[in-house]
């Protein structure tokens, strides 16, 4: 017995039709989801591992700062600048002699 299409009618073949075009659809609405859905998962991870780059850039410069910085306080200047002799003015405070700042 072979199935003879001519003897379905028109309206159940356009409802079946109908149903597939919607399967066919469905399919490809899931699959663009899937792929926008994938592609922003891969530009969120692009944009963690680059943020924490940059933060962890900015925070060896800012170490590497602070260890500078207290390095540079804890020497010790054996005496006066040089050209500050007794009852010499410095030219950028005045009559005071210059005065070795020190990091506190």
């Amino acid at each position: 017995m072979q199935f003879d299409l001519s003897a379905v009618e028109t309206a159940t073949m356009v409802f079946f039709g109908t149903l597939v075009f919607a399967l066919l659809l469905t399919f490809f609405i899931t699959t663009a989801a899937f792929v926008a859905l994938a592609l922003l998962g891969v530009g969120r991870l692009g944009w963690f591992i680059a943020a924490s780059l940059l933060l962890g850039a900015v925070h060896g410069i800012n170490h590497a700062w602070d260890r500078l910085v207290h390095h540079a306080g804890a020497v010790e200047l054996p005496g006066d600048f040089p050209g500050d002799l007794i009852g010499q003015s410095s030219p950028s405070t005045g009559t005071y002699p210059r005065v070795v700042l020190r990091d506190s």
